[in-house]
């Protein structure tokens, strides 16, 4: 029975996945709702309820509290059928190190309370850059990692051509660079004439001291900041700051805008795709968009105005109250120049969803054209829809991997990329690629044939079980020969069709054909099939990276059974290195706090 108090409660499917995530003021009547009366339900709660075979929930002790949990709920199980923003996990932030003492600027994806300052989120890396090359011309902030003493010989090129103050050669001390930051920080949060009348102050006083070279500086960099004021919109006399929040929808597709006005002015927008939207009521997906997107934005105005009303407004006032540490109201405007904003914001919504739909139905037209001369090109009997690519990657046959990446209808689909260890070819300083390639492929579509759902107490990764329209081997013959061993002894010869990809003229070579086939440079086909084998290299070479790292920092000790962390932390701090403890006999490593002798004698015996 479930209780009635608040809380969250979690749905799950049949594979034991979290499908959607929900809050309650009363967990039992909100839960109950979804199995009572589902003729007035829609098609997609329907079909959530249809797709439900597990339900748990945590009680929480209030609403509010169930609202920030429900938040967190979503980021982490990402469910199907709640609204989610597309790739929320990948917004970049501007991030100011302002704890240091010469604090420097990075672009960063998460937000921690480590004292810097953020500014964003934003929706592109791309628009990270810009706005720094634009600000960079007027607070000339530092990118090197070298130690700020003010005492080099030299300074480098960005201090030449004035993108750089100069603080490692004492061009400016520590409290004028921090004052550039400072100002640079107050323009992110649209304080723009203070900052640029602070500059014309340094100017003059420049000026007035004979010091022209820095007063003409400081002319440079007020000109610029005025040209990027200049393409701030004025929209208030008042100077107000508010978000103004519109969206817009079509074809099952919900395209959220947001502006962004500081002080009278719109300092800048930007646009968020929603998934899962396609059948909700408005006011749900505006409520969805305003809790995800808030709960990691940078800066809380005191007024975000919006289309319409939404049905939980208190309790997501109260929410953005907390966050903000001041009151945050929601409005929306019937009439004036605030509900001219809105409109304003919904226009450009349907003008970015527009826009986005032309891009992807010009992508899908350019990706079946590719398949379609894929399939020619390749006398394929159907078109190759799923095409799978693998590639080997080593280090002088040390810590050498296999990848797996997938593409469906032209588009990569990252869910199903897989990456394997290869196990049985470890000579070191001899990589066999043939060998790896062959035992790779072996796994990979051994699991095809032989797992079956019905073996007790497991369950098969569908992903396994998918056979490819095409296979595409990164290497020429060779690598295809072994591609084509492993198909007959698995009994897919017949079943999947199978290219090998040579790297220097780009042919793709086919099992009994003499002659490979060459695709006409520039075409679409050609387009794909580089760009699979590129994304299969770049699969492959990131793992074996992270491997061969992960190996740089492994310590012997950590084979060694029945040694964890602490013991090791004990063991280096004791003798300080691998080669101590080697050196040391048995009684002195037993005599280190939280050590054994049984231990002490593995630890002789393994090093």
């Amino acid at each position: 029975m479930l209780p009635t108090q608040p809380g969250c409660y979690l749905m799950r499917n049949a594979q034991n996945k979290v499908i959607y995530v929900g809050k309650a003021v009363n967990l039992r009547s909100r839960v109950r709702s979804y199995f009572q009366d589902q003729a007035q339900h829609t098609a997609k709660t329907r079909r959530l309820v249809a797709d439900i075979v597990d339900l748990e929930w945590v009680v929480m002790d209030t609403e509010l509290e169930a609202l920030i949990l429900e938040n967190e709920f979503i980021k982490r199980y990402r469910p199907r059928y709640n609204i989610r923003l597309k790739d929320d996990k990948q917004y970049p932030y501007i991030k100011v190190l302002w704890q240091d003492d010469f604090p420097r600027l990075s672009v960063v994806r998460r937000m921690l309370p480590d004292g810097a300052r953020y500014y964003g989120p934003f929706t592109s890396g791309y628009a990270v850059r810009q706005t720094l090359e634009a600000l960079r011309r007027v607070f000339p902030y530092l990118t090197c990692q070298r130690l700020i003493t003010g005492q080099d010989a030299r300074p480098c090129l960005y201090y030449h051509i004035k993108r750089c103050a100069g603080p490692c050669i004492g061009a400016v001390d520590q409290d004028e660079y921090r004052s550039i930051i400072d100002g640079l920080c107050q323009f992110l949060e649209g304080k723009t004439e203070e900052t640029v009348g602070e500059l014309n102050r340094r100017m003059m006083l420049a000026a007035g001291r004979l010091q022209f070279e820095r007063a003409a500086m400081y002319r440079d960099q007020i000109k610029a900041a005025e040209r990027i004021v200049e393409r701030q919109k004025v929209v208030s006399g008042r100077q107000e700051s508010e978000d103004v929040i519109a969206f817009a929808q079509d074809k099952g597709n919900t395209c959220v805008q947001v502006f962004f006005i500081r002080r009278g002015r719109l300092i800048g927008r930007e646009t968020f795709m929603l998934e899962g939207a396609g059948e909700e009521d408005n006011s749900e997906i505006l409520a969805s968009f305003i809790k995800q997107f808030y709960s990691d934005a940078a800066y809380l105005p005191p007024t975000i105005l919006l289309p319409r009303e939404l049905d939980e407004i208190n309790i997501i006032e109260r929410w953005l109250r907390s966050k903000r540490g001041a009151g945050v109201a929601l409005r929306v405007p019937k009439q004036g120049k605030k509900k001219a904003l809105v409109n304003m914001a919904t226009e450009n919504a349907q003008s970015a969803l527009q826009a986005m739909q032309a891009q992807w139905e010009a992508d899908a037209h350019r990706q079946t054209e590719a398949i379609a001369q894929l399939q020619n090109a390749l006398h394929l009997s159907q078109p190759p829809t799923r095409i799978e690519c693998f590639d080997i990657s080593t280090l002088h046959g040390t810590n050498t991997v296999g990848s797996m990446v997938v593409f469906v209808r032209g588009t990569p689909r990252k869910s199903e990329y897989r990456r394997f260890k290869v196990r049985t070819v470890t000579q070191i300083g001899q990589p066999d690629d043939y060998a790896s390639m062959r035992e790779v492929l072996r796994r990979r579509y051994r699991r095809a044939v032989e797992e079956t759902d019905e073996q007790p107490g497991q369950t098969v990764d569908p992903v396994w079980k998918a056979l490819p329209d095409l296979l595409i081997i990164d290497g020429g013959k060779g690598q295809l020969h072994v591609a084509v061993e492993v198909l007959r002894e698995l009994g897919l010869f017949e079943v999947v069709p199978v290219v090998g990809l040579a790297k220097k003229e780009e042919l793709l070579f086919q099992p009994e054909r003499s002659q490979p086939v060459r695709l006409p440079r520039n075409s679409p086909g050609m387009y794909l099939v580089q760009r699979i084998r590129d994304e299969a290299h770049r699969f492959a070479v990131s793992y074996q990276r992270h491997l061969r790292s992960k190996a740089m920092t492994h310590s012997r000790l950590e084979d060694v059974p029945g040694v964890g962390m602490k013991r090791r932390q004990a063991l280096l701090k004791h003798f300080q290195s691998i080669d101590a403890i080697r050196n040391a006999d048995m009684d002195a490593i037993a005599a280190v706090p939280g050590m054994t002798r049984q231990v002490a004698r593995r630890i002789k015996e393994m090093l």
